[in-house]
């Protein structure tokens, strides 16, 4: 049988206690992590959430809630509800431990191998990539204001530097790999929630707490308007389907739930803060723009610090996508090391994003695309969690890494009817209930607008995955 693994110079050369030290790059990527090297607890994967979770799109979208109508009571309803999706966000993550591989491995069970592929390349790395470019570009944007308010001008030269130092940065800790990560990540989060909750006591203490919308929202359009708020708020925690990556260093016999629980609260914790402090800012000030946003409410040097803190923030959120891009490359069957696959991720990004800023800001269209992204993680993250459930977390990582027709889950000429036909179809119906600036769907359309596209989604995958499932292989792929 044929293992997935990365090329021969990627492979470990030394002990399992030199596996994870943060000064060495990591050795390990699609393959199945040894038991010898595996080590820590479910308890380490908080901070490893929080730190990219504790973030300015935080107080932005916070802030978009009340623009849109809302009053502060029903914004913070929305914002409750909408994180709870990270339930499944720490959900998924309970493969890692249970195999050993990452996620992008674990979904060739939904998909088969090589419809797999298929289903990586497009929600694993290509879309992984334009949040990349577009987090790099509102980085660099953030850096270039730094750069004038230090007094170092903000030339085209200065701003490609800025570019390339941002880039480099998110590079380094995606190639030197989960050692770094766990290393680094505590640390970061504590030093950004300190930030984030210092420049939030100034916005909390200026904030109308009296504050009702110029226009209350009754009926139908309060309806419209919430769903449509919660849609917002679970798109994010619905995209981190690689949440597994990161956990399957942990030893097998991790509690399940533990992993579950401590991924879930990394999420689901700076978000109902930060999101709620957004609503409430946007009360008495525009964030869209942090440094004038924040000019008149908290002091000159704690702006500067709050813009580096942001770049901090993004970079590390860029930096664990950077790192699951890299294995999805892998994943799609690239004969390249971890390494390589990181490397050529980021040099994509890095041209999208120069390309952005100097010549054609293009991200504007793939900013609007990405509103209906949710139509598709939805129905992905949906037959995910379907899936643990259906198995009991039962995952082979030697079976899992069997790539060739002999494979238990190469299913019908490598690819699960069931999956894919669960998934296709779960997003065609969701994209025809979404409703958004760039794109309505005939049943949005005859609902005057309501945005069905989550539950229709993720219900409708899930139904679907289970009784295709059963149609199709009845228990012979349990």
């Amino acid at each position: 049988m044929a293992i997935d693994q990365t090329p021969p110079d990627a492979q470990p050369t030394t002990s399992a206690d030199h596996t994870l030290l943060p000064g060495h790059v990591e050795t390990h990527g699609i393959d199945v992590i040894p038991d010898a090297e595996r080590h820590g607890t479910a308890r380490s994967l908080f901070a490893l959430w929080v730190a990219p979770n504790v973030n300015y799109l935080s107080f932005v979208v916070g802030g978009v809630l009340v623009l849109m109508g809302l009053s502060l009571l029903q914004a913070v309803a929305a914002v409750v509800v909408g994180s709870l999706f990270s339930i499944a966000t720490g959900i998924v993550a309970v493969t890692g431990p249970a195999s050993g591989t990452p996620s992008q491995v674990a979904t060739r069970t939904m998909y088969g191998v090589r419809g797999n592929r298929v289903a990586i390349a497009v929600n694993g790395w290509f879309v992984s990539v334009c949040y990349i470019a577009l987090n790099w570009v509102t980085a660099s944007v953030i850096g270039f204001a730094l750069a004038q308010r230090l007094g170092i001008g903000a030339s085209t030269p200065v701003q490609v530097v800025v570019v390339l130092v941002i880039a480099a940065a998110t590079t380094a800790i995606s190639v030197y790999g989960q050692g770094l990560i766990m290393r680094l990540y505590g640390p970061l989060s504590a030093g950004l929630t300190v930030v984030f909750l210092v420049v939030s006591g100034f916005l909390v203490a200026k904030a109308d707490l009296s504050y009702t919308p110029p226009l209350a929202l009754h009926g139908a359009d309060l309806w419209i308007t919430w769903t449509a708020a919660v849609t917002l708020i679970a798109a994010t925690p619905l995209s981190y389907t690689i949440s597994s990556d990161f956990a399957r260093y942990l030893p097998s016999s991790t509690s399940p739930v533990a992993v579950a629980a401590w991924t879930t609260l990394g999420n689901v914790v700076p978000n109902l803060v930060f999101l709620t402090v957004g609503a409430l800012a946007a009360t008495v000030t525009d964030l869209s723009d942090p440094e004038t946003g924040l000019e008149g409410i908290a002091p000159g040097w704690v702006i500067t610090v709050f813009l580096v803190a942001i770049i901090v923030g993004i970079l590390a959120n860029n930096a664990l996508t950077t790192y699951s891009s890299g294995l999805a490359l892998q994943a799609v069957g690239l004969p390249l090391s971890r390494v390589a696959s990181v490397v050529a991720t980021a040099v994509v990004g890095v041209a999208m994003t120069l390309y952005a800023l100097f010549v054609f800001d293009f991200l504007d269209t793939v900013s609007s695309g990405l509103v209906l992204l949710v139509t598709l993680v939805g129905p992905i993250m949906a037959i995910y969690v379907t899936d643990i459930f259906l198995r009991r977390n039962q995952y082979d990582g030697a079976e899992l890494s069997d790539s060739t027709p002999a494979s238990r889950y190469w299913y019908t000429g490598g690819v699960n009817l069931a999956g894919a036909i669960a998934c296709l179809t779960a997003f065609g119906a969701a994209l025809m209930c979404a409703s958004t600036e760039a794109f309505t769907g005939p049943v949005a359309r005859s609902l005057d607008g309501l945005d069905l596209s989550l539950p229709v989604g993720m219900v409708g995958a899930s139904v679907l995955y289970l009784a295709l499932t059963r149609l199709f292989y009845g228990r012979t792929i349990l």
